[in-house]
């Protein structure tokens, strides 16, 4: 059955929400970190963690989460640095993290693992074959992952995706040599989609510099097209801002979920 306009899950959220340069502007001045998610959860549905890339909390952290947002909230949680950067010895990372997740996971409110791969982990049947193994070692969550060299876009990546149940991380980034173009499409039932901003200055630099964007409304209005169209053949769509520096992500984020609501 196709959606209508009236029946589509479109989840919208940022890529993060504990920054302090968001104070001031999406959060009060003197608001306390601990306070944080309370506020973000009074105007999103859905958050995806990234600090776990990083390191991996222990699980009373998830927990804690869990006591601040209401019910139907969700979750998407980054997969810990070495999966997809060291890609070996990694066994006792993802018994770890899954151990973190837990708690999130019984609750019913993790929808996913995010599986960022770097720029520098190209297309190849070697590759392919480690996307996979990250489906295989993360099972039984849901994996999505995005990929940063354009050498992904192609039929094989696409047909062992679909096969495997893999969910394909939609982007929006700078048109640079390697990047990814803007498109839509979806590898399962559930459509997700990153929008990094358009910071072509800053992007080989790193840093948070790199999410330095703010989106206009004809580019938000594009992507609620391009959204609208790919909710005719999925359940469910997930939008995060990631262009977080000084709380750009949180407004961008907030402009796009009032867009598709019309």
């Amino acid at each position: 059955m196709r959606n209508t306009a009236r029946d589509m899950d479109i989840r919208v959220g940022t890529s993060g929400y504990s920054f302090d340069d968001w104070k001031g502007n999406f959060y009060p001045d003197r608001i306390e970190k601990g306070k944080m998610l309370d506020v973000y959860a009074k105007h999103f549905p859905t958050v995806e963690i990234n600090s776990t890339y990083y390191g991996i909390p222990h699980p009373r952290v998830f927990d804690n989460m869990l006591k601040k947002v209401p019910e139907g909230f969700d979750f998407i949680v980054k997969a810990p640095g070495p999966v997809t950067h060291k890609r070996t010895g990694i066994e006792a990372d993802v018994a770890t993290f899954k151990d973190a997740v837990r708690p999130l996971s019984e609750a019913g409110r993790l929808s996913g693992v995010l599986a960022q791969y770097p720029f520098s982990f190209k297309f190849s049947p070697a590759t392919l074959d480690y996307v996979s193994q990250c489906r295989s070692i993360l099972d039984p969550h849901p994996l999505f992952v995005e990929f940063r060299h354009d050498s992904w876009v192609n039929r094989a990546m696409y047909d062992r995706l679909r096969a495997e149940g893999i969910g394909y991380v939609c982007v929006d980034e700078p048109q640079l040599r390697g990047l990814l173009k803007p498109d839509c499409f979806a590898t399962t039932d559930t459509a997700y989609i990153r929008l990094h901003g358009r910071n072509a200055e800053q992007w080989w630099n790193g840093g948070a510099l790199r999410y330095d964007y703010n989106y206009s409304d004809d580019e938000l209005q594009h992507w609620k097209e391009k959204v609208r169209k790919i909710m005719l053949k999925v359940k469910r769509a997930y939008v995060f801002f990631n262009n977080c520096h000084e709380g750009q992500a949180a407004s961008n984020a907030m402009q796009f979920a009032a867009m598709v609501k019309d």
